[in-house]
């Protein structure tokens, strides 16, 4: 998830401190992509371990004075082995705004940068009492308890694989420590990378291959340092290196496999870990982070869902699915039936094998990577990264777009699966403060004037996730992307309102006839005229939103489409078998990674009287899945408000909640209300 790397030389290399710093700062600037709200560097040494972090963009970072002034400080001459290690963090466990919570992390003497997550940070706390806890972060019950085990053991190889195997979750890890005189790199997932030159005195390590590659070629490292090879440190595997010859000894995680006797030394005098950075950073950094709950509703607040459930109630629905009336372009038949019951095709699919198959021309026996798997850690997703590694046994490298409504839901159910299964997750975050404010001003602008169809406007900023898609799989390398679209997820009405009729018998929501793509256009285009708040800084974004939704090619290959979707096999499997975790303020496991979905459904009940929660139950109900009797149950409990998340939405991009639900409430429905 977050972008970790560095550069290990000595003097031997021939690779003059100004260089590694130009190529350090190279390596920041590609890492970023990985994560953009936090930076930190630490480097060894003669004298000490020198650490500084800002709540920053790795860019904005290593342009200032500070971090300039740390290198000077740390290394004064060009003599002895340069050290450094830097990260480029999407914050997940613990805000930003706090310095103790951003990496570089120190912990129990050790000072790491931890690229993943921990999921069952709290189950080790109390598991091992005698553990103090400091912070926020989860990277510090690891740090600990490598310190603990290696205290027990005498064998730092073997309180790395203690470790390792106590925690749930992704971890790819590298580590100084202030009394021995090597480093540590492993990994779970295989987000490992490391370069090393002929002469085995430099070595570059990053999270991504392409990252490493990109470096090398920018910086004409082949010319300096000779034909570096890259390897990938895969999962389940570690490497120790003496830093003072740059050796390299690798062991596995596996219990039982044999553990290499590895000389590294205790130093005679311990290093000491100095925060360099600078005072307004390194002091206690105190405010509330968005989304960090418990969430209590203000004493002011009027619930009118109750109301509105009660009118919604008494619409007209198909006696055969549960669309109501308010459905946009719907119409019923004598007998009572709707028209997207009459012209519903039931999914044909096309069975395992016939999975196999088509992903057959694309396996790879040496090990590298055969395709890649788009993964928003949602339960469709998630159901078929597991099908995918353990069905198929193919070898994939999952990938995310982070447009910043990933919730940290999503980002821990991401972190199970790759653990788990050590699969490579590559990340591609957002400017997530750009595109927040971007989401911020669109529904600052649809609340001044409430139309449904513009409600998608909200997640425009997600749509480059399929210009993304296909840009990783080039970088990867592999001739294949798998996707899990659930195609009973076609909703028809986001279109519906804004005056297109449905398209039957299409199968993905970005169908759409030339004519209708352009009347879609118009339909924006006119709200933009009749509501001026809507021009605004997003506009781009949008327009390029719109761009990847529609016309750049999407040649995937969908799992559903293949294998029948099961909501109970789908479900338990995760839960039994990953430690999924579910949401608390809802009894469905569907869009509870999604940060914007409780607050658009929300919209959509309350002023349609119905939701995606309908139309996906109706879908079901066709393709003879649950009865009519169970869907009416099962969307009255899903249409509650999810208001927890509908605050985290609010906080994270910014407006004020109950304002916000307030204008909605009040906005004119499409059904009568007493």
């Amino acid at each position: 998830m977050c972008g970790i790397f560095g550069i290990l030389t000595n003097n031997q290399a021939g690779f003059s401190l100004p260089a590694v710093r130009e190529t350090m700062d190279c390596l920041f600037r590609l890492s970023e992509s990985r994560g953009k709200e936090a930076s930190g560097v630490a480097l060894r040494a003669a004298d000490a371990l020198y650490v500084a972090k800002h709540p920053l963009p790795a860019s904005v970072m290593i342009r200032g004075a500070d971090y300039d002034a740390l290198y000077r400080r740390a290394f004064p001459t060009d003599q002895g082995p340069v050290c450094i290690i830097g990260h480029s963090r999407l914050v997940t466990n613990g805000g930003q705004q706090i310095h103790a919570n951003n990496q570089p992390a120190v912990a129990a003497g050790i000072l790491a940068i931890h690229n993943g997550i921990i999921t069952n940070v709290n189950d080790l706390w109390a598991q091992f009492p005698m553990l103090e806890r400091q912070t926020q972060l989860d990277t510090e019950v690891l740090l600990c308890l490598i310190r603990k085990f290696y205290q027990d053991t005498g064998s730092l190889p073997e309180s790395v694989r203690q470790t390792f195997q106590v925690i749930e979750g992704a971890a790819s890890l590298a580590a100084f420590f202030e009394d021995l005189s090597g480093m540590l790199l492993v990994t779970n997932t295989g987000s490992l990378y490391l370069a090393s030159a002929p002469s085995g005195h430099t070595h570059i390590f990053a999270s991504e291959n392409h990252i490493l590659r990109t470096v090398i070629k920018d910086m004409r490292l082949q010319e300096r340092l000779g034909a570096l090879s890259i390897q990938h440190i895969s999962a389940g595997t570690a490497y120790l290196i003496s830093l003072d010859e740059m050796r390299l000894t690798p062991f596995t995680l596996t219990p039982g496999d044999k553990l290499p006797d590895i000389p590294l030394s205790p130093l005679a005098n311990v290093l000491p870990i100095v925060d360099a950075s600078p005072p307004e950073e390194s002091g206690a950094r105190r405010g509330r982070t968005p989304g960090e709950g418990p969430y209590v509703l203000s004493p002011a607040f009027v619930d009118e869902h109750p109301r509105n459930r009660d009118a919604i109630a008494h619409l007209r629905r198909c006696t055969r699915c549960v669309l109501p009336e308010t459905m946009p372009f719907i119409e019923f038949d004598e007998e009572g039936v709707c028209n997207y019951c009459r012209h519903y095709e039931p999914i044909d699919f096309l069975g395992l094998e016939a999975l196999r198959e088509a992903v057959a021309p694309y396996r790879k026996t040496n090990g590298e990577p055969d395709c890649l798997v788009t993964f928003s850690g949602g339960r469709d997703s998630s159901y078929v990264v597991h099908v995918i590694k353990t069905v198929l046994g193919m070898n994939p490298v999952t990938y995310t777009y982070d447009w910043g409504m990933v919730t940290d839901l999503a980002r821990r159910n991401q972190m199970r699966i790759c653990g788990k299964l050590g699969i490579e997750n590559i990340l591609v975050s957002a400017d997530l403060a750009k595109k927040r404010a971007n989401i911020r001003k669109n529904v600052t602008a649809w609340l001044k004037k409430p139309d449904l169809g513009m409600v998608p406007l909200f997640m425009a900023g997600d749509k480059q996730y399929f210009y993304y898609a296909n840009k990783v799989s080039e970088q990867v390398g592999v001739g294949i992307t798998i996707l899990g679209e659930n195609l009973l997820e076609t909703t028809r009405f986001k279109s519906g309102f804004c005056g297109i009729a449905p398209q039957h018998g299409t199968a993905h929501t970005y169908t759409l006839s030339a004519f209708n793509k352009a009347r879609l256009a118009w339909y924006y285009g006119s709200r933009y005229v009749t509501n001026p708040a809507y021009l605004n800084s997003s506009l781009l974004d949008t327009i390029g939103a719109y761009i990847s939704y529609y016309f750049i090619p999407h040649n995937y290959l969908n799992v559903y489409q293949y294998v029948p979707w099961d909501e109970q096999e789908i479900t338990s499997t995760l839960i039994q078998e990953y430690h999924w975790e579910t949401a608390p303020d809802t009894t469905t496991t569907w869009r509870i990674g999604d940060g914007t979905a409780a607050f658009y459904n929300y919209i959509y009940y309350t002023l349609a009287g119905f939701s995606e929660n309908d139309t996906f139950r109706s879908n079901q109900i066709r393709e003879g899945m649950v009865t009519r009797a169970a869907a009416l149950r099962l969307i009255e409990q899903e249409n509650a408000p999810r208001y927890e998340s509908m605050q985290w939405y609010c906080d994270i991009i910014g407006i004020d909640f109950d304002e916000a639900i307030k204008r909605i409430n009040a906005a004119p429905k499409l059904y009568p209300r007493a």
